[in-house]
């Protein structure tokens, strides 16, 4: 499903878009689709989305399959999420969202032009501002069955060996950067059915 602000979805001005405001327009769509115990697969921010969600509303989450998930507040400065949440809102909304999708390349600029530059920007500020407790330490805690895909290329994931004693079960997929699905679709497929 598209977040609120990404995609087809609604671009409501006065939502926040925070990490928890996020997992509470997706609790509201699956509980109006009477959907409990879904298995989420999410990338990116979408994954620290789905943590959260799975922490705060147990009874809607049965498994996780993170791709890349953002786990930590405050992202290093070359996350693109840092790189927005630099600027005021109303700076990157007037002058700075045009210079990021010409930045960006292709891929990128292809998703992010779906999503309303207000919500970019809040989204960005919310995920560097992280959840309290944290998105990691949700993960850790969480007992259901948990998948965090890590591209080879993005270098080793800090602090799997907690994640691992905690019982997620991290996988770095071969010849895949940051869009793990786009890179290795194969691998990314086998993890989603439980293979991987």
């Amino acid at each position: 499903m598209d977040l609120p602000g990404h995609g087809t979805s609604d671009r409501p001005e006065h939502f926040g878009y925070t990490l928890d405001e996020h997992a509470h327009a997706v609790a509201v769509a699956l509980d109006q689709a009477a959907v409990a115990g879904a298995e989420l697969v999410a990338h990116s921010m979408g994954g620290a989305v789905a943590v959260v969600l799975a922490h705060r509303r147990p009874d809607l989450v049965s498994r996780l399959v993170l791709t890349e998930a953002n786990l930590d507040a405050f992202p290093p400065s070359t996350a693109a999420s840092s790189g927005i949440a630099a600027y005021e809102e109303d700076e990157f909304v007037e002058e700075r969202y045009a210079r990021v999708l010409d930045a960006v390349g292709p891929l990128w600029a292809a998703t992010m032009r779906l999503a309303d530059p207000r919500a970019l920007h809040r989204s960005a500020v919310g995920l560097r501002r992280g959840s309290d407790p944290v998105m990691r330490t949700m993960l850790e805690g969480l007992t259901i069955d948990r998948v965090y895909l890590q591209g080879e290329h993005s270098g080793e994931l800090q602090g799997r060996e907690d994640l691992e004693a905690a019982g997620v079960r991290v996988v770095t997929v071969p010849g895949a950067g940051h869009n793990v699905m786009f890179d290795n679709p194969d691998a990314f497929a086998a993890a989603v059915v439980g293979r991987g």
